[in-house]
């Protein structure tokens, strides 16, 4: 992994293998990135998305093993349990130009990783929301 701060903005270039999210993760606690927001392009594989089932309180999740385009990663750090946590959607694209997208559960690095994170200042957190079944945003 290499980057470069710029005032609150982190540019973080994954390499090869990385796993995103715990990298990411990773990242944001060495850092002290308690808020913000995270963007991010490449080349990816071995992906498990998700789309929620609110009927059902659980996610359907898909994987995919072969290499894919990262078109667009976009997520929100937020606190949960005291730790920076990533909640992130992707769109990606296989070699044939067919779009998947949903919530990243994982996904790691297939070439390149190119990754913007923007700190915000604050203390704003998750709590596990029981009637939705997740972990939302709590803003009191």
């Amino acid at each position: 992994m290499q980057f470069k701060q710029i005032d609150d903005t982190f540019f973080v270039y994954l390499e090869k293998n990385d796993s995103v999210i715990d990298e990411l993760t990773k990242f944001c606690n060495y850092h002290a990135i308690q808020n913000g927001y995270v963007q991010g392009i490449g080349a990816v594989n071995k992906i498990e998305l998700g789309s929620y089932d609110a009927q059902n309180k659980e996610y359907i999740r898909k994987n995919f093993t072969k290499d894919h385009e990262l078109i667009s990663f976009q997520g929100n750090i937020m606190l949960l349990g005291g730790k920076s946590f990533i909640h992130a959607h992707a769109t990606i694209g296989n070699h044939d130009l067919q779009i998947f997208g949903g919530h990243v559960f994982k996904m790691d690095i297939a070439v390149v990783g190119e990754f913007i994170i923007t700190k915000i200042d604050g203390k704003m957190k998750r709590t596990f929301d029981k009637d939705i079944g997740l972990a939302t945003w709590d803003l009191r």
